[in-house]
């Protein structure tokens, strides 16, 4: 075998060599790939086509999965069960949002988010998913809630990896922000939608509420149904008017968080990066949780589990006080935060799983949404000039007023004004669809108080508003 020896090196450096004994072969020296040798494809090259990946998806699985989906669709064999539904929404997700990504300058305002959310849409309307394909996946996302699942884990995972003074901070500094740009982004809607021929009663209840509303479940769904109630007029009927406003309210703030990530790589003073406000070197995406040691599966597990015991104690809060489920299992996590409740170790198997689901659940779950629950049609209708300028015009104000009231408040403005966009969001679709965009999903907490809090004082104070003033006419 070679043997070491030392030589030195001219500045001084002693380097170990290993000197050739005559009659052993040196190692490598006949291996693949060496000089004068042919390089084999197997298992070497095969290992470089592995590393190919499309999103998360190595090549050959990639081309394995389509062919299999491709032959369980023509024998009638696609179900709803979750392995199925897995590589479906997987394939789906990743691949609409590659696409995205490798689209000159719309890959750099969010288009990964996008396309994975309205390309399944636009598909489904004009038929080019398989009917099965579609079935089993409105089937398996609306029955399994698996939306939830995700923003549990995002949300416990955040707030256990925050620094605890920079929760408190945070937590009261963000009303502020929030507060006024809805009262800014109602005016501005409105004003605009008036010039424009809409009629203030029109564009303020039918266009500039129901972007601010919280999403569909939570925001367009009680506010057509009050409205039907006391205007007489069918909870069809208004629903159909106030579902479009929503959705282009939430494509637009995809749109300008994409836009702001952008601002923020050429701006760095501007961004914390997912950091609310400067002096947070303690924040899970300023530096790593607390030393622990090396986390092991159980206690990645146990961090998963918690956020689901979390959820679940949420769903029993919501059943006892009304407060909707995300909204306290939110405020039971900060508690916990708060009172050290949760073992630094257990805080750091939190911000794995946090990093597992942002990873691998995004896009599919994007996909699951664009596929079962935005109706294409619905979103076209809406594009007409009048309504299109109405609707930005509200969310540019309503995200304009939080970039500048956050500032003076020490915030950062980039992160202040994407946490506003989260309020003319899809509701918790909406959420993760902008802050994928902005790729600052550690803001998911305070999204969660921007859309269902302020969705709800919203949703609340308009059908109260509306009841005074019902005499008037529509």
């Amino acid at each position: 075998m070679p043997s070491p020896v030392q030589t030195a090196h001219p500045e001084g450096i002693a380097i170990t060599t290993t000197a050739h004994v005559p009659g052993v072969p040196v190692p490598g020296a006949h291996a693949p790939g060496a000089r004068g040798q042919p390089r084999r494809f197997w298992p070497h090259g095969w290992w470089r086509l592995v590393d190919i990946q499309i999103g998360i998806i190595p090549l050959p699985v990639y081309l394995i999965l389509v062919a299999l989906l491709w032959v369980l669709t023509s024998e009638g064999e696609i179900r709803s069960d979750a392995p199925t539904m897995i590589a479906v929404l997987v394939l789906g997700g990743f691949t609409c949002a590659e696409i995205g990504k490798r689209l000159p300058v719309l890959r750099q305002i969010g288009a990964g988010a996008i396309f994975a959310t309205f390309i399944p849409s636009a598909l489904v309307y004009y038929a080019l998913i398989p009917g099965p394909i579609v079935k089993a996946i409105t089937d398996f996302t609306k029955f399994t809630n698996f939306l939830y699942l995700y923003i549990a884990a995002i949300i416990v995972g955040s707030i256990l990896g925050m620094d605890r003074a920079v929760l408190i901070k945070g937590f009261l500094k963000i009303f502020v922000p929030l507060g006024l740009g809805s009262l800014a982004a109602g005016c501005v809607g409105t004003l605009v939608g008036t010039l424009l021929g809409l009629g203030a009663h029109h564009t303020y209840f039918f266009i500039v509420v129901p972007i601010m509303a919280g999403g569909v479940g939570e925001g367009a769904i009680p506010l057509s149904i009050g409205y039907g109630a006391i205007l007489g007029i069918p909870q069809g009927d208004v629903f159909a008017q106030v579902l479009p406003p929503v959705m282009l309210g939430s494509l637009t703030a995809i749109i300008l968080a994409g836009t702001l990530n952008w601002v923020g790589k050429r701006r760095p003073h501007l961004t914390g990066e997912g950091r609310l406000q400067p002096d947070t070197e303690n924040d899970m995406e300023a530096g790593t949780p607390v030393e622990t040691g090396p986390i092991d599966a159980a206690t990645v597990a146990a961090a998963g589990l918690t956020a689901v015991t979390l959820y679940l104690l949420g769903v029993m809060c919501h059943h006892l006080t009304g407060l909707p489920a995300p909204v306290a299992m939110l405020f039971l996590a900060v508690l916990a935060k708060l009172a050290s409740a949760v073992s630094p170790r257990l805080q750091a198997g939190g911000f794995i799983v946090y990093k597992f689901v942002q990873v691998g659940m995004t896009y599919p779950l994007l996909f699951a949404i664009g596929v079962s629950l935005t109706p294409w049609d619905k979103l076209v209708a809406a594009f007409t000039i009048p309504n299109l300028i109405t609707i930005v015009a509200t969310v540019v104000t309503l995200m304009a007023t939080g970039y500048v009231v956050g500032r003076r408040l020490g915030m950062y403005p980039i992160e202040a004004a994407i946490v506003n966009a989260c309020h003319s969001g899809q509701g918790g679709t909406g959420d993760v669809a902008i802050l994928t965009a902005a790729n600052r999903m550690s803001l998911m907490p305070f999204a969660q108080i921007a859309t269902r809090i302020g969705g709800a004082l919203t949703v609340t104070g308009t059908l109260v508003f509306l009841k005074w003033i019902s005499a008037a006419p529509i």
